[in-house]
């Protein structure tokens, strides 16, 4: 069994900055090849955001975050960061982190088996 847990939330002026944390734990977790960062707005559907490879560090992400957001992680720590800049009112969202049992395929979010609660984003415009 694998657990997630997010957080770094919270309210921030745009064009401000958080940097959003996800704990891994569990027995199994070294199953998992990938961990990714998604989010959903209340009305809309859930979006991805930015994964990366615990294998070899392959990161990706949306092109609405590319040059704002960072994805990177402590391996030691089983931790996986997300950190956002420049941010708008349109990254106002619930951020939810998951992990994979692919290699790639990081952007889709039927292959992630595993979620975590979520942490709230509110921007302010």
């Amino acid at each position: 069994q694998v657990t997630l847990v997010e957080s770094g939330g919270g309210l921030v002026q745009a064009g401000g900055s958080l940097r959003l944390s996800c704990a891994a734990s569990g027995p199994t977790f070294m199953h998992y090849y990938t961990l990714g960062w998604f989010r959903q707005a209340p009305g809309k559907e859930r979006e991805f955001v930015a994964a990366m490879s615990w294998i070899d560090d392959t990161t990706v992400y949306a092109d609405s975050v590319k040059g704002r957001f960072t994805i990177s992680r402590d391996a030691a720590k089983n931790t996986l960061f997300l950190q956002m800049s420049n941010l708008k009112s349109e990254d106002t969202s619930m951020y939810f982190c998951a992990a994979s049992r692919m290699r790639d395929r990081y952007s889709e979010a039927d292959w992630y088996g595993i979620w975590g609660q979520g942490t709230q984003v509110t921007i302010s415009s």
